[in-house]
C-alpha cells in the first residue's frame, strides 16, 4: 500500500462537510469553504514550502506495470518533492513525440483507468502524487448508467492517495464541475498557464486553481529537445502578484537549465520529457530495470540541485520571498 500524503485529507473533508450549515443559514458559500482555493490543507503547496520543488512527470505503465512502479519510486529518491502520474489517454494533443510514444507504450501493455488506481495504491513513495491526463477519461469513468460527470473519478482518485489532478484539454471556462469535486475530496486542481495567457483568462485560471501553477516555459508541445524560452522571466513576473506556487515546464532537461528557471523566480520546475527518454532508450535497449530506475534516479538528483542551486541566486522579489 503506498504511503500518499493526501491520505490525511479525511479530516478536511470533514471539515468541508460542516460549513454547508453554514451555506443553507447564510445563503452564501464563506470564502474558506474550499480548503484548498488558498493552500490550506495542500500536500502539494506544501511540497513548494522551503526550497524550491522539483516535480518529475513519468507516464504510468510505461514499458509496463513493475518496471514502472520501480522509476517512479526512484524519482522519490533522486529528490523528487511531488511527481506528476501521466494516465495515458489515446490523443494526447499537449505533448511532443517522447512522451505521445510512452503513452502508446503503456497503452499497449495494458494501462486503463482502473489499473492506474491500482498502481497508486501500489506505490511506496511519500511525496503528493498528481493525476495528469485528459477530461474524456475523468468524465466518462462512472460510465453510462452512473453517476455522469468527473466525481466517481475524483472520489476513486482520492481514496488511493492522490493530492491533485492536471487536466491539459479542460478549458477553464469549463472546469467548474472538476473543481467542485476536487473541493468536496480534498485535492487540488492546477492549472496550466502559457506564455500568452493573461487579462481575464489568467484570472479565471489562477481562480480555479489550487496546489500550484503550472508555467509552460514556452509555447507549442512537451519535449525535451527545445529549450524553455525568455518568455519564461516575463510569465513569471506577470504572475508574481498571485498567491500560489508557480511551477514551470516544457523543455527543462538538467541541472543547469533548472537553476536558471528558478532564479528567474519559479517557485519549482517540472520535468518530463528528459526522463521520459531514459526510459525509451531503456525500452529500446532491453536494459534492467535497476539500471534504468538508477537513470532516473541519477537525473533527478541532478535536477533538484540545479533547482536549490537556482533558489540560493534567485533575486528578491518585491514582496521580500
Amino acid at each position: 500500500m503506498g504511503r500518499h500524503p493526501s491520505q490525511s485529507h479525511d479530516s478536511e473533508r470533514d471539515a468541508s462537510q460542516s460549513h454547508d450549515s453554514e451555506r443553507d443559514a447564510s445563503g452564501e458559500e464563506p470564502s474558506e469553504t474550499r480548503l484548498l482555493a488558498d493552500g490550506s490543507g495542500s500536500d502539494l503547496r506544501a511540497a513548494f514550502d522551503g526550497e524550491p520543488a522539483f516535480v518529475p512527470y513519468l507516464a504510468v505503465g510505461d514499458p509496463d506495470y513493475e518496471s514502472s512502479l520501480a522509476y517512479v519510486e526512484a524519482l522519490e529518491r533522486g529528490g523528487a518533492d511531488a511527481i506528476e502520474l501521466g494516465l495515458p489517454f489515446s490523443e494526447p494533443i499537449a505533448e511532443g513525440s517522447t512522451i505521445q510514444e510512452a503513452v502508446v507504450r503503456s497503452l499497449d501493455a495494458g494501462m486503463t483507468p482502473e489499473r492506474f488506481f491500482e498502481f497508486v495504491a501500489d506505490l511506496d513513495v511519500d511525496v503528493p502524487l498528481v493525476c495528469m491526463t485528459y477530461y474524456n477519461l475523468l468524465y466518462q469513468y462512472g460510465g453510462d448508467e452512473a453517476e455522469s460527470g468527473p466525481r466517481p473519478f475524483v472520489e476513486r482518485a482520492a481514496a488511493v492517495g492522490l493530492s491533485g489532478f492536471v487536466v491539459p484539454d479542460l478549458p477553464a471556462e469549463e472546469a467548474g464541475p472538476l473543481r467542485e469535486a476536487c473541493d468536496e475530496f480534498g485535492l487540488d486542481l492546477v492549472s496550466i498557464v502559457a506564455p500568452t495567457t493573461e487579462d481575464e483568462r489568467l484570472e479565471k485560471l489562477v481562480d480555479i486553481s489550487s496546489g500550484y501553477l503550472y508555467v509552460q516555459a514556452r509555447l507549442g508541445v512537451t519535449g525535451a529537445d527545445v529549450a524553455p524560452s525568455d518568455q519564461t522571466a516575463e510569465s513569471l513576473e506577470r504572475l508574481g502578484e498571485y498567491d500560489i506556487p508557480k511551477a514551470v515546464g516544457f523543455g527543462i532537461s538538467d541541472g543547469e537549465q533548472a537553476a536558471e528557471i528558478v532564479s528567474a523566480g519559479a517557485d519549482g520546475i517540472i520535468v518530463g520529457s528528459a526522463l521520459v527518454e531514459i526510459v525509451a532508450e531503456g525500452y529500446e535497449h532491453d536494459r534492467p530495470t535497476d539500471d534504468v530506475a538508477a537513470n532516473l534516479e541519477a537525473l533527478a538528483s541532478e535536477l533538484k540541485a540545479g533547482a536549490r542551486r537556482g533558489g540560493e541566486q534567485a533575486v528578491p522579489r518585491p514582496d521580500g520571498s
